[in-house]
């Protein structure tokens, strides 16, 4: 017979605040390895699959209700219950429970809180409603502490929230709060604050509707400034009426969107100033306030935007000479919030406000108003040229290069931003870096688009460097006509580092158009005159500039660079840091290391034969060492080119014991009949065909020489088979004895060749246990 004192149902709460079944089963509660610790298990009685699997956890608290019933939270929004059949079940899974927490049974809640939320809410909610008392002043001190009771238990908090609603009870406490505030009740004041800050956390858009209406929100604000916990109120109410001013830059007609305008600003101000900081249990009980606001504003940019009497207005004004400056002021902080306010939009939305915008000549009236003297005006443009910028650079892009074809460079968009840029009176250059950073999304191949008819990578950059990058470079060239920087002042040397930084990102993403300007203009010399700043991080965005065009691997640079000796500032900076240990040094071992690493043939011959006897003493780092056995390994290679095509035929011509296909000559040699060798037709390329055997003996003899062969019966056995008709052919045999024999030695001794002869002794292990030679080879050999 079935046990049936486990017998569960198991259910879970919903986002609705509803109990939902989740099946019935059996209970059991053991040690869970993957959860590691004890468990709750309850296993489906119809099939046995698992409903249930919760650790018991020692700080969750666990609540039994109505002997058969336990009840908790797994975590926050998602709530368990067992409903027990029988009692006795109930009390054995209450007893492991409270044994895992280290609680006494007799307990009906496991941890120290106040909360009776999970039992009503296991309750069916067609219950009768909560019941609020009279709205009288000798009852305000009971409604305070229903409404803080009230607060943690989400059912309770539900039904309180509908009592208020239902019954009006916000109008009938605002007009008591009148009561107490010409009676001067201060206790009374007290309650009605911690009452209405209750019911902002209710969190309900109904009540948010009644609150905020015309006729409420001012005494709503009232309330709110009897703080008990402060000595005198705040006067928050005297500050909206008296000293906010609502300004209308253009008159708005609509007295809905008038009125929308002025709650939204008091709402905020609520939420911002008169509302005390919530805590992390409160905060997510004023989403609801969040929403209020976001979806108040959506509604202000979206009645704004259909009326086109008001924007045409706005640019009109926007770029009117005779607007004084002060209008001008305020129109353009308006326009900054009115696109501040377009962030708060669905991404279709937002696409067809700046549509709009464009369409009403945003992009003109920004480059009039850029050209002001005003920096307030000035830097709010700025603001509303990165919204545009952030949105659609290509919007952007399109506009300065139609313009280019009727203004002169002097007055171009971007040329403007640039100057500002450049003119930043901010010591710490906090616009400047701003506005380098818009310049870096509008040059940023990776947001241009490519359509069947043009390319705007193409189009756009071929106008930025005829255009605009003489504007950006200008302070750099200026400041490098000699062999230190003209100025060096702090904040000089911030701009010329915000300058070579965009430099940089160029080299990086423009492949040719920053080429042809970098050579045509010279520009990594002028660069590296920084080197010898007295600024630190000045010297090293220098550094990092030159190592950004190493990187590339690109011999034009690399030409470009060795044709005007333009290592000598560097390996200059480097000898004058001394053995300071920084970055300086660091960053220019690197530069040098990668050099080598990367095995850069033209750079590393260029740095050895020009700068080798200011570098030889260096041995604290192998690097330069390093580089002079690469340029000596490679002038031997020069020296001796046969030498070094016969030692890469020995390298790449080994046997191997994985499978590998064999090298064209190799194969052929391997298929080759015995009669065409005996006509000493060696397979060789045409062009070793035609060298003379005394051109090729001479370095053999060498070989040979270098090399004291221990194996003269096997070079014999190659001999008697014709062999010695071709040289060449012997080579090549000579070395496969050698590898037979475990002799292979290269011609020269490269130090990273390591991994080669590592992986000749594996080699030379199996070939032990293989036969190296196929079948008709052997045969051959035996014949």
């Amino acid at each position: 017979m079935t046990d049936t004192r486990r017998r569960v149902k198991v259910y879970t709460l919903n986002e609705d605040r509803q109990w939902d079944d989740r099946g019935t089963g059996h209970v059991s509660s053991g040690y869970v390895e993957r959860l590691k610790g004890t468990s709750l298990l309850v296993r489906a009685e119809s099939d046995g699959s698992l409903l249930l699997e919760s650790k018991i956890n020692p700080n969750t608290a666990y609540q039994k209700q109505q002997d058969t019933l336990i009840v908790w939270s797994e975590a926050e929004n998602y709530d368990l219950a067992l409903s027990f059949q029988e009692k006795a079940g109930c009390d054995e899974i209450w007893e492991k429970i409270c044994q895992v927490q280290g609680k006494d049974p007799s307990v009906d809640i496991t941890q120290d809180v106040v909360d009776e939320s999970e039992e009503e809410r296991f309750d069916d909610m067609s219950s009768p409603g909560l019941e609020l008392p009279p709205c009288e002043l000798n009852r305000l001190e009971d409604l305070a502490e229903l409404v803080a009771s009230s607060l943690p238990s989400p059912l309770r908090r539900e039904k309180l929230a509908l009592a208020v609603e239902n019954e009006g009870y916000i109008r009938k406490l605002l007009e008591l709060f009148r009561v107490c505030e010409d009676l001067e009740n201060r206790e009374g004041l007290h309650h009605l604050y911690e009452i209405m800050k209750g019911i902002f956390l209710l969190n309900r858009t109904a009540l948010f509707e009644v609150m905020f209406s015309d006729e409420c929100i001012m005494d709503v604000i009232g309330c709110l400034e009897f703080d008990p916990a402060l000595p005198q109120p705040r006067r928050h109410r005297e500050f909206l009426t008296k000293t906010a001013r609502f300004k209308e830059v253009i008159p708005i007609s609509d007295p809905e969107l008038r009125q929308k305008i002025h709650q939204t600003y008091r709402v905020q101000y609520i939420q911002d100033m008169v509302l005390p900081t919530p805590s992390v249990f409160e905060e997510n009980m004023l989403s609801t306030l969040h929403s209020f606001i976001f979806f108040n504003k959506v509604e202000i940019v979206g009645m704004l935007q259909d009326d086109e009497k008001f924007l045409t207005d706005l640019f009109a004004q926007l770029t009117d000479e005779a607007t004084d400056d002060d209008k001008r002021h305020e129109l353009v902080n308006f326009l900054k919030e009115f696109c501040a306010f377009s962030q708060t939009l669905q991404p279709q939305n937002r696409d067809a406000f700046f549509k709009t915008l464009s369409n009403m000549g945003i992009l003109p009236a920004l480059e009039v108003i850029l050209g002001m003297d005003d920096v307030q005006v000035r830097g709010a443009a700025t603001d509303i040229f990165s919204y545009l910028v952030e949105y659609n650079p290509s919007m952007v892009r399109e506009f300065v290069m139609q313009e280019s074809q009727q203004n002169d460079d002097d007055i171009l968009l971007i040329n403007l931003i640039i100057e500002h840029m450049i003119c930043d009176t901010d010591p710490e250059l906090g616009g400047a870096v701003q506005l380098m950073g818009l310049l870096r999304t509008l040059v940023d191949p990776e947001n241009m688009l490519a359509t069947a008819n043009k390319t705007e990578k193409t189009e756009f950059l071929s106008f930025f460097y005829k255009h605009c990058m003489h504007v950006l470079s200008a302070p750099l060239l200026a400041n490098t006509t000699e062999e230190k920087p003209s100025k060096d002042d702090f904040q000089t040397s911030q701009l010329l580092a915000l300058i070579l930084e965009l430099l940089t990102f160029c080299v990086e993403h423009h492949t040719y158009h920053i080429k042809n300007y970098i050579i045509n203009k010279d520009i990594l010399r002028r660069v590296l005159v920084l080197t010898a700043s007295r600024h630190a991080f000045l010297a090293l965005c220098a550094l990092r500039f030159m190592r950004r065009i190493i990187g590339l691997k690109d011999e034009f640079y690399n030409r470009y660079i060795m044709r005007n000796f333009l290592f000598e500032p560097v390996i200059k900076a480097f000898l004058n840091n001394g053995s300071r240990y920084n970055l300086m040094n660091s960053a220019i071992i690197e530069m040098f290391e990668y050099v080598r690493v990367e095995d850069v043939k033209s750079l590393t011959a260029h740095i050895i034969e020009n700068y080798w006897k200011a570098l030889e003493d260096v041995d604290y780092v192998q690097t330069f060492k390093g580089l002079k056995l690469r340029y000596e390994q490679q002038r031997e290679r020069q020296d001796n080119p046969k030498l070094d095509s016969m030692r890469s035929i020995l390298r790449n011509h080994r046997f191997r014991r994985d499978a590998r296909t064999l090298e064209d000559e190799e194969e052929m040699w391997f298929n080759a009949d015995e009669d065409d060798l005996e006509d000493g037709e060696a397979v060789v390329p045409p062009s070793d065909k035609m060298k003379s055997e005394e051109d090729l003996m001479e370095p053999i003899s060498k070989f040979m020489e270098r090399k004291k062969c221990t194996c003269k019966e096997t070079c014999d056995v190659w001999w008697e088979i014709g062999v010695g008709k071709n040289p060449f052919l012997f080579f090549c045999k000579l070395g496969v004895s050698f590898l037979l024999q475990g002799g292979l030695v290269g011609l020269v001794d490269y130090p990273d060749d390591d991994d080669d002869e590592e992986e000749e002794e594996e080699e030379e292990d199996g070939e032990s246990k293989e036969d190296p030679l196929p079948p008709s080879k052997k045969s051959k050999l035996s014949s």
